[in-house]
């Protein structure tokens, strides 16, 4: 079964971890140069975190995948703290909004939010019950989160600046 069998899909999950890692890195270095402007106008430092928080979770999703010999029950309880770590760190730090955000703001904010946390969570619950989808779900939440933190750090390089 190929939605469930991680060892069908190690090619991808090296290119994700690979991918992620690079992307991360070069956030870092996009925080770095605007990091005075990021750190004066507030939720910026918040959204800075979040862009690393799901970047870095899919390399740890990635690592996690490529662990030979594993359950799938394992697999998928793994990949459920993965995906429920970053749900909840990303998910706390919603009070850091500037003040009087427009609706669209926001809508996009919880937008980028959920659309790289639930397919994960959905995907590991789905592997841990071996029904559902398994890692298409997982995959899809690997697409997401490096759209997300890729858009957060379009942000804090790009537009920050205007």
């Amino acid at each position: 079964m190929y939605a469930y069998d991680p060892s069908q899909w190690s090619d991808l999950f090296v290119a994700a971890a690979g991918a992620s890692a690079a992307l991360a890195g070069l956030l870092f270095v996009a925080i770095s140069i605007n990091l005075e402007r990021i750190i004066d106008e507030k939720g910026l430092a918040e959204r800075g975190l979040e862009a690393v928080l799901t970047l870095v979770s899919v390399l740890v999703v990635s690592i996690v995948c490529l662990i030979p010999g594993q359950s799938q029950g394992v697999l998928g309880a793994e990949l459920f703290v993965v995906a429920a770590a970053l749900a909840f760190a990303i998910l706390k730090p919603i009070r850091a909004q500037p003040a009087h955000a427009p609706r669209n703001y926001i809508l996009g904010r919880w937008a980028l939010r959920l659309m790289g946390t639930v397919p994960l969570l959905i995907g590991a619950i789905s592997v841990m019950i071996g029904d559902g989808g398994g890692l298409y779900w997982v995959v899809a939440g690997i697409v997401f989160a490096i759209l997300a933190g890729t858009s957060n750090a379009w942000v804090l390089l790009v537009e920050i600046l205007r």
